[in-house]
């Protein structure tokens, strides 16, 4: 081959590998492109105060009295805004809602992630007035309220977990606050047998909730992920499920505050 023919090949191997680049990277962004939020979820009315700022986004209920309420903390590449349906409805229970934005959407680095978890002790940190809080969070964001868990546990009533395969490393076992896991049965990305394999690593009184039928896409509201496997129930009957899950230990963390009779 001839050092034109070579450099010619070079080339277009170049081409082709910028080609796909360009492609890939554009198939990933549209698949976690926030869809099917209507606008009027992430505006204020006369009942919800909506604050979006760059590290958080919350949902305040405008007559709250209690002392409980909830950190989200977002999965990877996806944004706060796509977890609006799932999550404004227990702040119109409610119960104040604070979503964790992710440094640079997929917090790739581990500063990222450190970050990210520095961002949730600051909400703590500026509502003294909240005294009880349960911390969530899905995919990555589920790893990040595990490591929270793991060094904050005094300052934290409850943890649920959605959609993750964590804690992979660290022990939490000796948590002694409720813990839920939510998982779906579809899960490509956080599949059941990893969760499962996984369950020592957390206490015996954890409660598992399996969501049959659905996916790791449908916690949010954003396009399918690459591995992820295929739904066969509804966006909206996932996102029903693990409110529910949620809004069961938000309101057994007000129980015992006193908030809540019964």
């Amino acid at each position: 081959m001839t050092k034109r023919k070579s450099s010619a090949v070079r080339r277009w191997i170049r081409y082709g590998f910028l080609l796909w680049a360009v492609i890939s990277t554009s198939w990933l962004a549209n698949s976690f492109r926030t869809r099917g939020v209507d606008d009027d979820l992430l505006r204020s009315n006369p009942a919800i105060s909506v604050l979006d700022q760059a590290a958080i986004l919350a949902f305040s209920p405008v007559s709250a009295g209690g002392k409980t309420a909830l950190i989200f903390i977002c999965g990877s590449g996806v944004s706060a805004y796509a977890y609006a349906p799932l999550l404004r409805p227990i702040a119109e229970a409610g119960y104040p809602v604070f979503v964790i934005k992710l440094p640079y959407r997929f917090a790739p680095l581990e500063p990222h992630k450190r970050a990210a978890v520095d961002r949730a002790r600051g909400v703590i940190a500026a509502h003294p007035e909240l005294s009880h809080w349960v911390i969530s969070g899905h995919s990555l964001g589920g790893a990040l309220a595990a490591r929270m868990a793991r060094s904050d546990a005094r300052a934290l009533s409850a943890m649920v977990l959605i959609g993750t395969t964590h804690p992979k490393h660290d022990d939490l076992s000796f948590l002694e606050i409720p813990v839920t896991k939510v998982y779906a049965s579809n899960d490509g990305v956080a599949p059941v047998d990893r969760i499962v394999s996984n369950r020592g690593l957390l206490p015996k009184h954890t409660k598992w909730v399996e969501i049959k039928g659905g996916n790791h896409s449908q916690f949010g509201r954003y396009g399918h992920q690459l591995f992820d496997g295929t739904a066969t129930l509804s966006r909206e009957g996932q996102e029903a499920v693990t409110r529910s899950a949620i809004l069961e230990v938000i309101t057994e963390v007000a129980r015992s505050e006193g908030r809540v009779d019964g």
